[in-house]
């Protein structure tokens, strides 16, 4: 139990620094990516203003005509310039001077009129060509392509009549041309995943050195907690084997009294509760000890099936007084590896409950079956009327789902909170379930061998 409580803390503990650290991981990572994209777009935009200053220079007063070297000097000075602050360096001619990029001219046709590589040396001509053809057909204004982000510009240079040597009467010729401006992001890829698998390693450290220190301070942690369960378990224990010898003695002055006085309504009163009280106190030193440590118990291989018919046995009697039918359906040859003691004790209680709770002249089925790897015990009897709480409530204790479940019927409210402890002490699974209309049904799932 106290084992169970520390790896309960241990848990817990884990799992909400764990849920820490990946709040605390996304939130970083996602504003890192955020602010990088934003950088990259205003980084973007400072060249594509860059990019249509120099496109107009070329078509301008300058004297620029078609065949001419392009324009190659200094970068003209951003207009969009902006000071840096804490999530953005500088828009400025010394960033734009430091970024690597490369330009695509196309014609009102889509064909190619240039490209400047300048400020870029790890991309040929051919390569950039390619890009820009592959940024053409996926027909968006801006995006990625490898380690690049691309942006489309129209230049929007329209000449009239007077200057346009390729006029054609009075018709003004639209001359647009198109720029494919590439930026190299690939440094901020590096940096967003530098940042992703340093934050990802410092975290992982951190959980562990948590784990550490959640380790060694959970004995510390739980053991006031652990001193209390001790103490109620040490009392429960303690009552009952002190309660044994009054109750003996008891059952002993009644029946020398019955001897010379004869039996009467008082003396049947004193003794059926006598009989109440030690059963009682039975099931709570069973609880008590399933909530030990299971280790403690001995396990063996034994038959199961053949468990069940001889505890089966003393029931009959029980039940033919009430006019019940009781039918099984077992499976001979049933193996289990368990605590033969608390299996019968299991059964005892099973078997007692269902002939205490079974209306007169009902029925009551009891089936074991084998699968692959689980032993199933199923046992089924009927009820004038069904508690209204969900049949789960059963196994909590002193619970009485109804007013049929009181003391007259000699019920203790926690028989079946001990069937629960002694399956649950098995690894193995005990559930309750409403069947027929007027039928509870129990089915106990316990590993075979």
């Amino acid at each position: 139990m106290i084992r169970l409580l520390q790896k309960k803390f241990i848990l817990t503990a884990q799992a909400a620094v764990s849920v820490l650290l990946l709040v605390l991981i996304c939130a970083i990572n996602g504003a890192n990516i955020w602010v990088t994209v934003r950088q990259t777009d205003q980084q973007l935009e400072m060249l594509a203003d860059t990019e249509l200053q120099i496109s107009r220079q070329e078509t301008g007063t300058d004297g620029y005509t078609p065949g001419e070297e392009r324009f190659s000097g200094p970068l003209p000075f951003p207009k969009n310039e902006k000071k840096g602050g804490l999530m953005r360096p500088p828009m400025d001619k010394d960033l734009a001077m430091s970024l690597r990029f490369f330009t695509v001219s196309l014609d009102h046709n889509g064909q190619i009129i240039r490209s400047d590589l300048s400020r870029i040396s790890s991309v040929s001509e051919t390569e950039a060509q390619t890009y820009a053809q592959l940024a053409v057909r996926k027909e968006q204004s801006s995006g990625y392509l490898e380690q690049f982000k691309y942006k489309v510009l129209s230049s929007g240079k329209t000449e009239n009549k007077q200057n346009n040597k390729y006029k054609q009467d009075n018709e003004i010729i639209q001359d647009d041309e198109t720029i494919l401006l590439f930026l190299d992001v690939s440094g901020q890829f590096h940096s967003i995943w530098t940042i992703l698998v340093l934050s990802a390693g410092i975290a992982a450290g951190c959980w562990l050195c948590m784990l550490l220190f959640v380790v060694l301070l959970s004995q510390k942690a739980i053991r006031p907690i652990a001193r209390n369960i001790q103490k109620q378990k040490q009392f429960v224990t303690d009552a009952g084997h002190e309660i044994k010898t009054p109750l003996a003695i008891i059952q002993a002055n009644l029946d020398a009294m019955e001897l010379i006085s004869g039996e009467n309504k008082w003396s049947r009163n004193i003794r059926s509760q006598t009989v109440r009280l030690h059963g009682l106190m039975q099931n709570l030193l069973t609880l008590a000890k399933m909530e030990e440590d299971m280790q403690q118990l001995p396990m063996e291989h034994f038959s199961f099936s053949e468990l069940l018919e001889e505890s089966i046995q003393p029931f009959y009697e029980a039940a033919a007084l009430k006019g019940i039918l009781i039918e099984t359906k077992i499976c001979a040859d049933t193996g289990i590896y368990a605590n033969r003691e608390y299996m019968q004790r299991l059964l005892s209680i099973l078997f007692d409950n269902a002939v205490k709770y079974t209306d007169s002249d009902g029925s009551m089925i009891v089936s074991l079956k084998k699968t692959e790897h689980k032993v199933i015990l199923k046992v089924k009897n009927t009820c004038s009327e069904l508690p209204q709480q969900d049949a789960e409530k059963l196994f909590d204790r002193f619970y009485r789902g109804d007013s049929a479940r009181t003391q007259k019927n000699g019920g203790y409210g926690i028989g079946l909170s001990a069937a629960y402890a002694i399956v649950k002490a098995h690894k193995g699974e005990i559930s309750a379930a409403y069947a027929d209309g007027n039928a509870i049904e129990f089915t106990v799932k316990i590993d075979g061998h």
